[in-house]
């Protein structure tokens, strides 16, 4: 169980691979002992992220997931499970790929709706079921400032983003009883994979900075966080913007 520090004794990390997700193993482990369960495809980068946290002082298994199949997703989370309760599970999959293919071309819109939403909803309810009869546990979500107010530039990743944070902030909600809590992720750009040549908007982060926030707001039992802060109050009058007006502002 998470200690009295806020320490998780066990990290589930779907989408093992995430450059977000692994800066976040690693600040955990710069404070005790972890065991890591890294739920990803089979592959080098898979390999790769397991000898990082076990020579970072973590105790790695694997386990395949593949977030475009949830009919697999069960079976992926009985097999996290079997070892033992986990205190802390990271949703961090995803894809984005490139905008404007994403609402030209029917099969690259399908994917980002399948994995970035289906996807997220599927392990999310197979995960409350499971943290449900567990009696503990938090999870934390990867979402994005590009749900909050959806944009010309992006609007199909953007529309996805959009649907997972409301899932799980209303996940959050129907766990609260049951001793569970979601913690609902909104950075805004982050210097990873996903967005690897990618022009950088005001206020990137690494996913060390987002790491070290995402932490404390886990062992705070934060409901939504903004990473960096200052983008809750960038987006809150973006909000307001009259929608012809945010049309010219958000290509």
């Amino acid at each position: 169980m998470i200690n009295a520090t806020g320490l998780p004794q066990s990290l589930l990390l779907l989408g093992g691979t995430s450059d977000i997700a692994l800066a976040i193993a690693e600040r955990y482990l710069a404070a005790g002992p972890l065991r890591v369960i890294l739920a990803a495809r089979p592959s080098e980068r898979r390999d790769a992220a397991g000898n990082r946290l076990h020579n970072a002082g973590a105790e790695v298994s694997t386990v395949d997931f593949d977030a475009a199949d949830p009919t697999s997703h069960p079976g992926t989370l009985d097999t996290a499970f079997a070892a033992g309760d986990i205190d802390v599970t990271v949703v961090a999959f995803g894809v984005q790929g490139d905008d404007e293919q994403a609402w030209q071309h029917h099969g690259t819109a399908v994917e980002l709706a399948r994995v970035n939403y289906t996807g997220a909803v599927s392990v999310g309810v197979a995960l409350a079921q499971r943290l449900k009869h567990q009696g503990h546990g938090a999870i934390a979500v990867l979402s994005s400032v590009a749900g909050e107010r959806v944009r010309r530039s992006n609007f199909v990743y953007g529309s996805t983003k959009a649907g997972t944070d409301g899932f799980y902030l209303g996940l959050g909600t129907a766990l609260r009883p049951y001793g569970v809590h979601v913690t609902v992720l909104r950075p805004g750009h982050v210097y990873t994979k996903l967005t690897a040549g990618k022009r950088a908007a005001p206020f990137a982060r690494t996913p060390e900075q987002v790491a070290d926030t995402a932490v404390s707001a886990i062992a705070r039992g934060r409901e939504l966080v903004w990473i960096p802060p200052i983008l809750r109050y960038v987006m809150s009058v973006l909000r307001h913007v009259p929608r012809p007006l945010f049309r010219r502002l958000a290509t």
